[in-house]
């Protein structure tokens, strides 16, 4: 009989809200992420691309639970379009496939924004994680295949040009969740005419995260140094990288909240449901998370005054 081997890593748990710098990808910030915090378990709420930076939130130990939610939250980027040239990757890794000498007045730019705000329909890149009959799409193109994507349905809330100049235009956006930025550069230099790509791209928000909470790499380094044990008999001290470490219950704000009691709370823990109490608790709720003393219990349904988990937290 084999025997199951034993966990490595601490348990730490909660929300790292990452400052990714260009060049690392999503996969080598996690790696990095749980080494420095020597985690037991990782993982980001939605890839952000190798040649951008900004805001990726990854979830360490139990708060990986909640990384569905994270991944739901609206998004806020700013990029630029180079226009004149169309790329394979639709950014800067690819190589050229169409050029234009026209380039667009912001007239012409403005004119053509409104078809892109709102619900939108919109093709993602040959070059993305679309899975196509089992494989991602980018392994395909990779291998020299052209691969028919179907369109979907994506919302932008918010379209707005921030600088612009003759061969570049600065854009801010507000997005739902699978909307590719890389696509919108795309097919706006079509409509315009001129062909573009994105050229440099930031992710500033992620809802509910803001730029309040970003740390860098270099940050944590630091932090984590300053916990090193001086002798080999030592153990590393985590007090200052866990100051960066946001709650995990921040990552269900969207959700009603019940307080109960530290008695309810364990019945929780083992499964059972319990009555919700409180003139303001709800009496239905296809979700909502409970909590004891600030801490989140479970996230489950509420249904006839009783609320019934789903998924438990131990941390």
């Amino acid at each position: 009989m084999s025997r199951r081997g034993k966990k490595k890593g601490r348990p730490v748990s909660g929300w790292l809200v990452l400052d990714k710098p260009v060049g690392m990808g999503s996969t080598e910030a996690v790696s990095k992420i749980k080494w420095l915090f020597n985690a037991e378990k990782a993982g980001h709420a939605g890839t952000l691309d190798p040649l951008a930076s900004g805001m990726l939130p990854i979830a360490l130990g139990e708060a990986t639970k909640t990384v569905p939610y994270v991944m739901d939250g609206a998004k806020v980027y700013r990029f630029t379009v180079s226009w004149g040239e169309e790329r394979s990757t639709d950014d800067l890794e690819g190589p050229v496939t169409k050029t234009s000498d026209k380039r667009p007045s912001e007239e012409e730019i403005r004119a053509v924004m409104p078809k892109y705000t709102g619900v939108i329909m919109q093709t993602p890149p040959q070059f993305s994680a679309i899975k196509i009959a089992g494989e991602r799409a980018y392994d395909l193109a990779r291998e020299g295949e052209t691969v028919d994507i179907p369109a979907r349905e994506v919302e932008i809330g918010r379209l707005e040009i921030i600088e612009n100049s003759a061969d570049r235009t600065v854009f801010e956006i507000d997005c739902g969740k699978g909307t590719y930025v890389r696509s919108l550069a795309r097919d706006m230099g079509r409509d315009l005419g001129c062909f573009g790509h994105i050229s440099e791209l930031r992710r500033t928000e992620v809802d509910p995260f803001t730029a309040e909470d970003f740390v860098t790499i270099a940050e944590l380094e630091a932090a984590r140094t300053a916990g090193q044990p001086e002798g080999e008999e030592g153990k590393w001290d985590f007090t200052a990288i866990d100051e960066f470490v946001v709650d995990t219950s921040a990552a269900l704000d969207c959700l009603p909240q019940v307080a109960v009691t530290d008695e309810a709370a364990s019945k929780i823990r083992l499964g059972n449901p319990v009555i919700v109490r409180g003139r303001d608790a709800p009496v239905e709720a296809e979700e909502a998370c409970a909590t004891a003393r600030g801490k989140l219990v479970a996230i489950g349904a509420i249904e006839q005054g009783m609320f019934k988990p789903k998924r438990v937290f131990t941390a």
